[in-house]
């Protein structure tokens, strides 16, 4: 790890503390025990079984941007999203993601730069949705949070201005194409090459937005995939017998994925249980209880996933060195890799 990607990582972890502070600062210890202990752990392990079913939409979703690129099966595709989301739960800069890009270019030979781009797009789509999510929570769970107001304010524009960039792209790749042509001007001859490729394989990656079909498909497996998961946050609030809409979840939902923008530490430590449990106070959920939720449905959403994995990960014949090096993978240039493997 590099001087300043210790820096980048002390921040983050400066930056959950301190989220962690705020969020349990007025309350004490034993009186979330007190509410743990009252939890119907039923519905917690139904939870997190059902967790599943939202990974194996989203695996799907990403299937729909992929064929425009090359076929993969469902069941090769699965094992790699389970391995970005271990990745992404245990060691900073998004590292899992870069390990499924690795992974999708290691065993069905996509490029780097077409499997970025599917991810970017999932990215954008995933906000596209939350913010949907929030509006909705809003109009019908009558919450009414300064904390979420932030976060759309800030959300909203970043994820709207991507959209129609990837859309403007992938319907008018001939744009892209001539400023590729004009930035040329000013480069150097032997980089021409390497520019128009980079943008073709981005435009390659957009495809999977033109054809109908795909476009549909996407947009319905990104609400279907959060909409399950919202319902085991449904479940963990039933675990604590709260009786919560699921309008206050798909808010709660949309609210700490929103929040995901802020440089916390892996898996979102303190900043997850700051947003959901401000979101719950806001709905008149007691202090104890919502902290309790809080810790429980991140529990829930964090540990089984990342344990599927680590295991899939050694499945794959890789161990934590293919997590902490990702980025490495990816930076490097298609022919050095393709050299080593």
């Amino acid at each position: 790890m590099t001087k300043r990607q210790q820096i980048a990582v002390s921040i983050g972890v400066l930056i959950s503390l301190i989220f962690l502070w705020v969020a349990f600062r007025n309350l004490h210890p034993e009186q979330v025990l007190g509410e743990l202990e009252r939890v119907n752990p039923a519905w917690l392990i139904l939870g997190a079984g059902w967790y599943f079913m939202a990974v194996l939409v989203i695996t799907l979703r990403w299937q729909y941007l992929l064929n425009a690129i090359t076929n993969i099966p469902l069941k090769a595709l699965y094992p790699l999203v389970c391995i970005g989301y271990m990745g992404n739960n245990i060691y900073p800069f998004r590292s899992g993601e870069a390990l499924r890009i690795f992974l999708l270019w290691r065993n069905h030979d996509v490029p780097f730069i077409k499997g970025t781009t599917t991810v970017l797009v999932e990215r954008v789509f995933d906000g596209i949705v939350m913010l949907s999510f929030i509006i909705i929570g809003l109009i019908f769970s009558d919450v009414a949070s300064d904390e979420i107001r932030q976060v759309l304010i800030v959300a909203a524009p970043i994820f709207l201005l991507a959209s129609m960039t990837f859309f403007v792209l992938s319907t008018k790749p001939q744009w892209l194409r001539a400023f590729v042509q004009f930035f040329n001007r000013f480069l150097p001859h032997h980089l021409h090459d390497i520019v128009e490729k980079i943008s073709e394989d981005v435009l390659h990656g957009l495809e999977g937005l033109r054809t109908p079909t795909q476009l549909v498909g996407t947009v319905i497996s990104s609400y279907m995939t959060w909409m399950l998961e919202a319902s085991v946050y449904w479940m963990v609030a039933w675990a604590f017998s709260l009786e919560a809409s699921y309008a206050l979840m798909l808010l709660v939902v949309g609210t700490v994925n929103l929040a995901g923008l802020i440089p916390a530490s892996p898996g979102q430590l303190g900043v997850f249980e700051f947003f959901v449990s401000t979101v719950l106070l806001a709905a008149g959920v007691a202090e104890a209880t919502a902290l309790g939720y809080a810790l429980t449905v991140h529990l829930v959403i964090w540990l089984p996933v990342t344990l599927v994995g680590v295991f899939f990960l050694l499945q794959q014949g890789l161990g934590w060195n293919a997590i902490t090096h990702a980025h490495d993978k990816i930076e490097k240039p298609d022919s050095e890799i393709a050299h080593n493997h």
